[in-house]
């Protein structure tokens, strides 16, 4: 792996050398004050006064030079253009087509000027970010809340890249006027559909909506699965050697029926610990069971699938038959902790890491994001369908000596379905040939990429390249790892901690918050609308089936139009104030609480939640750092951990809470979530500037 400063020089446009970034000298001026202030404690406000002004005027040349090079095309276009309506008075088929090539000429040096703001911006993202692990994280604070608004920003100059717009608009009007359109009188501004795209237009719109951090529904989705959808051309064809469809569908159906198993018990399950003798908030325990259980085999499982995939799925279809059966025969055999060891076992088998990892490391690169959108849908739909088909079991009566209830036949339902998926995964999976020899570095690289975090589709200018040489710029950084290690994946819990800068640990607080909030929400749901609000199980089933269908219609809004419109960062923000606003709202102040309060303060905390997730795990990706982006002990497995530590304490706390009765849970369970948001959110706005 070339570390950035050798592949600036590489990539860099001879003739336009001088007007890069300075990335070597920087370097060099970080180094010497790191010297001097661990020396003589140089006055910090003289290196922050010196830094800024030279990576003022680094700007400031490099802005400069992109306002040039945009005056030139725009006289460019501005020659052609009158060359084009001489022709349109006399037209010559040879001209046209020559001048048809000017233009395209004109496309491809706005794409080499492109590349040039790209490369520069990626220079300043990391001379930032080296000055920051130098001094603390002081810099980047101080340096982009003082440029990024100011009214004469030359650094907004390089986020906003004005004027390319334009350019790209002229080429693409001209461009399609010089197509054969038959007569047609229509404009591309009168009918966009009609408009032949040239191919250098779709290179140019792909590199500005790289830099603009444009999205739509199906990349935010594919951001959501914890993919990096980036690749090299050269893995395609290993890729299409290893790819078979029905393989990935079995993983997403895997995928499917776990969220479903996951939730089709929450309806009922303060009934099931009633009849079994315990109290209703035992629920807590019963549904936190699972997560409990899938702390450790998130890591069995991550470890497993360096080797296979298709035994790793075999042995999840079987623990999650055998949990399903005992979950079901609790009733009969009068015992709690038969039901819980059921659940544990169904915990024990959730294998979303290898699902994750099988479309990271076999699914082409081409139809990757197609994939991680598949594999986000199915969770979401499960989500949904897990309570909705709980609704759907409400009978009773027994065959011989096995009860079939509302309580029971969920366990029924869902130990079927796994059996049957296990001789549909045994008959038509096909595991992939995996090269241990030569390619074993390739595939470690590849493994990271499964919970290497929803990000590496497009950027905001700042990051518009996945941070994957931070640790490879070596040059002065005697205190770290030698280049060999600093490229290696973190081994280990620990090793992967040591990793993780204060950026990352606020989102991962984030994570555990909106994570606990959720499961508060969704676990104690039935017990509270029982208290309250006197609600049948099908009632219980049909609200939570509700929240369940908000997940993709709210994610195409905010990955549609909220991402093309704000920051993530912003919305990252204004997400977690909502969030507050929904937990605070569903506090029972007054008597009686009302069905309008509780199902208004619940929509408005688990949308939250749901744009929250999405845009936390985007951040995430950008500023973790590249070594945890490859191994067992990713950063999506630590991701995952912080999730399911959260199921698990709160879980936790509605048993507990409970023993002070039912008319406190409520207000009780709410308190540790109000906190944690509260803390979430001053962490938020104290690296607000890091997240970028």
């Amino acid at each position: 792996m070339v570390n950035f400063g050798k592949r600036l020089q590489a990539d860099q446009v001879p003739e336009w050398k001088g007007y890069y970034i300075n990335y070597k000298l920087m370097k060099k001026r970080v180094k010497q004050y790191a010297q001097q202030s661990r020396i003589d404690e140089r006055d910090r406000r003289q290196v922050l006064k010196d830094f800024s002004r030279m990576l003022d005027e680094q700007i400031e040349k490099i802005v400069l030079f992109l306002l040039e090079q945009q005056g030139l095309l725009a006289s460019r276009l501005e020659k052609l253009g009158k060359e084009r309506a001489l022709l349109a008075e006399q037209p010559d088929i040879s001209k046209i087509s020559e001048l048809r090539e000017a233009y395209r000429a004109v496309g491809h040096d706005l794409l080499k000027l492109l590349k040039f703001v790209d490369m520069n911006a990626t220079g300043i993202r990391k001379i930032l970010k080296k000055f920051d692990k130098r001094f603390g994280y002081k810099f980047t604070d101080y340096y982009v809340s003082t440029r990024s608004n100011h009214p004469y920003s030359q650094l907004q100059q390089v986020f906003k890249h004005v004027g390319i717009g334009a350019v790209v608009g002229a080429l693409s009007r001209n461009l399609a006027d010089l197509q054969d359109r038959q007569g047609s009188y229509l404009s591309i501004y009168d009918q966009p559909s009609l408009a032949l795209k040239d191919p250098v237009i779709d290179l140019i719109n792909s590199s500005v909506d790289k830099l603009t951090h444009s999205t739509n529904f199906l990349e935010f989705l594919g951001q959501s699965a914890l993919i990096i959808q980036e690749d090299t051309p050269s893995e395609d064809h290993v890729d299409d050697e290893r790819y078979h469809f029905m393989s990935l569908l079995l993983n997403l159906v895997n995928t499917f029926l776990y969220m479903v198993n996951t939730y089709i018990i929450v309806p009922t399950a303060d009934d099931y610990a009633l009849s079994l003798g315990a109290a209703a908030t035992v629920c807590g325990v019963i549904i936190g069971s699972m997560a409990v259980a899938q702390v450790f085999s998130s890591v069995y499982f991550s470890a497993w699938s360096n080797k296979s995939y298709f035994r790793p799925l075999v042995f999840s279809s079987i623990m999650l038959f055998l949990g399903n059966v005992l979950y079901a025969l609790a009733y009969d055999l009068n015992s709690l902790a038969v039901l819980l060891i059921g659940r544990l076992l169904c915990g024990l088998g959730s294998a979303r890491a290898v699902n994750r990892r099988y479309i990271s490391d076999c699914v082409p690169t081409k139809i990757r994001m197609q994939a991680s959108a598949g594999f986000v849908s199915a969770s979401a739909l499960g989500m949904a369908c897990g309570p909705a088909l709980a609704g759907l079991l409400q009978t009773r009566f027994k065959i011989y000596s096995v009860t079939f209830s509302q309580s029971t036949l969920p366990g029924w339902v869902m130990a079927l379905a796994w059996l049957a998926y296990l001789i549909w995964l045994w008959i038509s999976f096909k595991e992939p040939v995996r090269d241990f020899g030569k390619n074993h570095n390739t595939q470690d690289a590849d493994a990271g990429r499964v919970e290497g975090l929803e990000d590496g589709i497009r950027h905001p200018l700042l990051t518009s390249e996945v941070e994957k040489d931070e640790e490879a710029d070596q040059e002065f950084d005697e205190s770290e790892e030698s280049p060999q290690d600093s490229h290696k994946p973190a081994n280990s819990i620990s090793s992967a901690y040591r990793l993780l800068t204060p950026s990352v640990k606020v989102q991962l607080l984030i994570y555990f918050m909106l994570k606990y909030a959720m499961e508060i929400l969704l676990s104690e749901s039935s017990v509270i609308t029982s208290f309250y609000f006197s609600w049948s199980t099908s009632s219980v089933a049909i609200f939570l089936a509700i929240l369940g269908l908000t997940v993709l219609p709210v994610n195409a809004i905010v990955g549609s139009y909220i991402t093309n419109l704000f920051e993530d960062r912003q919305i990252l923000l204004a997400s977690e104030v909502m969030l507050l606003i929904g937990i605070v709202f569903s506090f029972q102040v007054t008597s009686p609480y009302s069905v309008p309060q509780y199902v208004t303060s619940a929509l408005i905390t688990f949308v939250s939640a749901e744009v929250l997730e999405g845009v936390n795990l985007s951040l995430l990706s950008r500023v973790m750092s590249s070594r945890l982006a490859r191994g067992t002990y990713n950063g999506g497995l630590l991701s995952t951990e912080a999730g399911t530590l959260a199921r698990v304490v709160a879980d936790g706390t509605i048993t507990l809470a409970g023993y002070l009765g039912e008319e406190k849970l409520l207000n009780i369970t709410l308190i540790p979530s109000l906190l944690f948001c509260i803390l979430s959110l001053a962490a938020t706005l104290l690296t607000f500037n890091t997240l970028f």
